[in-house]
């Protein structure tokens, strides 16, 4: 119904055989909530876009209820107003006031659900538009905002209306055949999609070209004011009949209570930098690089060429050379020019050593010795490994080191502008250190995985070669730390085999080690390398596997989580085994939030008494909501043969 066809008018044609009698109660309303936009891009109510106030009178709703529309709150009894929910009136059928709330932005979801929630629950009929132009916009809404949707509908029994505006304006060329893009080869939303999202709501679908008066009236309005007539009539049968001897109580449905919120999963601070800090203080065992003052010949300290050159392309330069991996003899990286450093460091003549003992009475095969010929660095050099070892957010913590050692402002910038230099620091980034700290921290030693550069283990893995660095894996793994500092085989042989672990996970496991991150393709990777954190006692990358797990089944709609063939029973008796407590409480709060779907699976018998008992007690829906559900119908049965035994 439009401008061209005005309400009064049609209820006279339509009344005689609808049998609605709109002014037997003239406070009579119907409440319509509509979400999202029929415009591409729009921003939201109240801002810059296609459907801010300004431009209110080009939607569709508008168009259905022509010049009649007045724009404001509504003053009916127990109405609600929310800001971003734009509110106008109309009267249609004579007397029967029209309350329309439009929400064209679809992050209110996300920001107040509550208040979208309290708004719905009074909405009639419910209006879901989109552009057919606006594809990424149609996506997230069938993505993320329909699942949640869904099951509100189905409960309330609202009728909905989803409705497709625009003309498709198809790309150039003839589409693409691929079987991965055939269904994505242009920014238009197809009816096929629009119809499936339909389906899913529960909706009457409908494709409007434009939003003219015609199609508005004829398409829109006619279905619009199908479901109209039909909440009126229901209306009707609700409200007390005087003229009857006995009044009927409509049964009420049970109210379903939420299901319980899921636990948490708790996952510990990264302890990259406290890690790699050890390694500095007591990782000497795997040390190959050694510090001499240039003037007494003092040695200064130890460290390792790995991590040095991961960290610095300085000493990339100086310990490995420009062009191959063999160590320079003499070689000075600070020339002398244009006013720049002296030289700061250099390799002592004979550049490598053999079988040089160390402090702790260990000996290595190929030793770097470093001469620092630079009297502040000489005098901070542990100050300017701890920060290379650490990460660039200590650069604080540097300057305050030493400032308080040097005493001396002038000192402090001389050396913090040299240290910058073994860094990689540009002169754009000079005053903004932090803009290194994507690079410094747990991303140090990404250049180290998985690469042979100083490599002094191998680990074989189903026929698979792994470098991989024994300070490295010391440092990061207490286990890792026992098999190559005791006495086992491990200690004393380059190539170590791994068993019962595939390769894929057990590059995952060294991933992490060396980045601090773990991100699994799906959940049986996320279980396998879970399982290998287990074994490694790596309790920090078993808690983010969990992490992984949960996130993986908790995105999955209801429908792929029914068919799927994932196990979460099978996940269950794995997290159980391998001691992943947090995951092991968390499917059985999973299994009971989906009870209707994992009671009907024949892997459900294999769940312990205990385990049965707390699934029965945490159930949702539970028993005593589908009782009241079952008498609730059979009730609402019971009503229908009485009526019609009467009639």
């Amino acid at each position: 119904m439009g401008c061209n066809r005005p309400a009064e008018a049609l209820f006279t044609r339509q009344n005689v055989l609808r049998g609605v009698e709109p002014r037997e109660n003239p406070t009579m309303s119907i409440h319509i909530v509509a979400l999202g936009s029929e415009c591409p891009g729009v921003v939201g109510p109240g801002e810059e876009g296609p459907m801010g106030q300004g431009q209110l009178q080009g939607g569709l709703l508008w168009s259905y209820l022509g010049q009649g529309a007045v724009v404001g709150p509504h003053d009916l009894e127990n109405s609600l107003h929310h800001p971003a929910f734009m509110e106008y009136t109309s009267q249609v059928f004579g007397d029967v006031s029209v309350v329309v709330r439009d929400c064209p932005s679809w992050d209110l979801l996300d920001s107040d659900w509550a208040s979208v929630r309290s708004v719905l629950e009074q909405a009639d009929i419910l209006v879901i538009k989109y552009s057919v132009n606006d594809k990424l916009a149609f996506q997230q809404v069938r993505n993320g905002y329909a699942p949640r949707l869904r099951p509100l509908l189905r409960h309330w029994g609202v009728p909905v209306i989803l409705v497709a505006v625009g003309a498709r304006l198809h790309d150039e060329g003839p589409p693409c055949t691929c079987p991965l893009c055939a269904s994505d080869w242009s920014s238009c939303v197809p009816h096929s999609e629009g119809l499936q999202l339909s389906r899913d709501l529960g909706a009457t679908y409908l494709e409007l070209p434009s939003l003219n008066h015609v199609f508005v009236g004829r398409y829109f309005g006619s279905v619009l004011e199908f479901f109209m007539i039909q909440c009126l009539k229901q209306k009707a049968k609700e409200r007390p009949d005087k003229r009857r001897v006995n009044k009927v109580n409509e049964p009420q449905p049970p109210h379903l209570e939420q299901p319980a919120r899921l636990p948490p999963i708790r996952v510990e601070e990264s302890s990259f930098s406290q890690d790699m800090q050890w390694l500095l203080e007591r990782g000497v065992q795997f040390a190959d690089v050694a510090f001499f003052a240039g003037d007494s010949g003092k040695e200064l300290g130890w460290a390792h060429a790995a991590v040095l050159c991961a960290v610095s392309p300085y000493f990339r330069q100086l310990l490995l050379g420009p062009k191959s991996r063999e160590r320079p003899q003499s070689r000075c990286i600070c020339r002398e020019r244009d006013g720049g450093p002296h030289s700061l460091l250099s390799t002592w003549d004979g550049g490598i050593i053999d079988d040089m003992p160390r402090p702790d009475g260990h000996t290595v095969g190929r030793l770097s010795r470093l001469v620092v010929k630079d009297p502040l660095l000489c005098l901070c050099l542990w100050e300017t490994l701890m920060f290379l070892y650490r990460g660039a957010w200590e650069w604080d913590h540097l300057q305050e080191a030493l400032v308080e050692k040097l005493k001396n402002t002038l000192a402090v910038a001389q050396l913090m502008e040299r240290i910058r230099s073994f860094v990689g620091m540009d002169k754009a980034s000079r005053e903004t250190p932090s803009a290194r700290a994507a690079v410094l921290g747990p991303q140090t030693l990404v250049s180290l995985f998985n690469s042979p550069l100083y490599s002094d283990v191998i680990f074989m893995v189903q026929g698979n070669v792994l470098p991989a660095h024994r300070a490295v894996l010391v440092a990061r793994c207490d286990v890792m730390a026992a098999m190559f500092s005791g006495k086992y085989a491990e200690a004393r042989s380059r190539v170590v085999p791994i068993h019962g672990v595939s390769s894929d996970t057990f590059l995952s496991f060294l991933e992490y080690l060396y980045t601090d991150t773990c991100c699994p393709a799906s959940v049986l990777q996320a279980m396998a390398v879970l399982v290998c954190a287990e074994m490694y006692q790596v309790k920090r990358l078993q808690h983010l596997c969990e992490v992984c797990v949960c996130a993986y089944l908790q995105s999955m709609p209801s429908r792929e989580l029914a068919s799927t063939g994932i196990s979460v029973i099978r996940l269950l008796r794995r997290a159980k085994c391998h001691n992943a407590e947090q995951l092991y409480v968390w499917l059985l709060h999973f299994i009971a939030n989906n009870y209707l779907i994992f009671s009907h699976k024949a892997d459900f018998l294999e769940l312990s008494e205990e385990e049965r008992d707390h699934v029965e007690r945490l159930r949702w829906p539970s028993r005593g909501y589908l009782q009241e559900l079952s008498e609730y119908q059979q009730r609402r049965r019971k009503l229908r043969k009485s009526r019609c035994t009467v009639m």
